[in-house]
């Protein structure tokens, strides 16, 4: 996890980028305002710890204001240039991905006049917009993805990843607070899952099934659970939503939540509820109620973790 220190445009090109402090990031086109924004290049990443050092090293030779370097986001954490290409991060909405390390620095570049060295080239990086959104100085930025390189060994204990989807028509419009989705982030936080994206969205199966597919296309998380919509009602339509992206069936897990449900009231045999394989992810359809949730997941979760390390390549069957 990092932290953005500034977020910073420049109008025309050939200018230093200024702090604007907040900044609407649009997708696969870059930070609105920007004058780089739609190359290739869309958006410049830089460590504010590379620049500290360079600080440090040139002995306050030159004032180092952010942007200075041509960086759109100056972000303290992060030892940029150590990802591969493919890396994905997240600042609240906004979704980037990694697809260049580093440049060959501009001509009219001031720091390279002044000092003789530059720091973009190896130190900086660019990503594109995969989801967009709005940006703040002070806003985390959460590293979500690093893709395996071929050859290389299988990591070991990396925290499990997960995804939170609630469908309700009433917490969407406002008229109810949902209350499912942030109990199963604190479980989830509560077991050592990293959470990715949070999402409350109406109960409609056309949008719920895009949903799933962005998150588990784009953020790849190894679960995704979801809450609401399982029922009888006419609108209840998650499980619909769910089987329309499946790779593959996991019926066991569903069939496994219900009976133990039924241990604690027999309307579990209501539920309609389903879980499926899309790529490397697992989606779980939960109940709709906080208290059904906790039930479940005290449930789930130990068992979970073996399929979860199967399915990443790390267990066997």
């Amino acid at each position: 996890m990092g932290k953005i220190i500034a977020v910073c445009i420049s109008e025309k090109k050939g200018t230093v980028k200024k702090d604007v402090g907040s900044c609407r990031l649009i997708a696969d086109f870059g930070l609105e305002g920007d004058a780089h924004a739609g190359s290739e290049r869309q958006v410049s990443l830089l460590s504010a710890d590379e620049v500290e050092a360079f600080r440090l090293r040139s002995k306050g030779a030159v004032e180092l204001p952010p942007g200075i370097f041509g960086e759109n986001l100056l972000v303290e954490g992060f030892d940029f240039k150590s990802y591969p290409i493919g890396t994905k991060f997240r600042c609240g909405e906004v979704l980037l991905e990694l697809t260049q390390i580093g440049k060959r620095c501009h001509s009219g570049c001031q720091i390279m006049q002044r000092t003789g060295e530059c720091i973009m080239p190896k130190e900086g990086v660019f990503a594109r917009v995969m989801t967009g959104g709005t940006v703040n100085n002070g806003d985390l930025l959460e590293l979500l993805f690093v893709p395996q390189e071929e050859g290389a060994a299988e990591q070991e204990s990396t925290p499990f990843r997960a995804a939170i989807l609630t469908a309700s028509d009433r917490s969407f419009r406002g008229e109810r607070e949902d209350k499912s989705g942030p109990k199963i982030a604190e479980l989830l936080n509560a077991a050592g899952y990293l959470i990715g994206s949070q999402l409350l969205l109406p109960d409609d199966e056309e949008g719920l099934a895009e949903a799933l597919i962005r998150l588990a296309d784009e953020e790849h998380p190894d679960v995704i659970f979801t809450t609401g919509g399982t029922g009888f009602s006419p609108r209840d339509r998650m499980p619909e939503a769910t089987k329309r992206v499946a790779d593959r069936d996991v019926p066991g897990i569903a069939e496994g939540i219900r009976a133990y449900s039924l241990t604690i009231t027999p309307r579990a045999m209501l539920s309609r509820a389903v879980s499926v394989i899309r790529g490397k992810t697992l989606i779980i359809n939960l109940p709709g109620s906080p208290k059904a949730v906790t039930e479940c997941l005290e449930y789930l979760l130990p068992t979970l973790e073996h399929g979860i390390g199967i399915l990443r390549g790390e267990a066997d069957n």
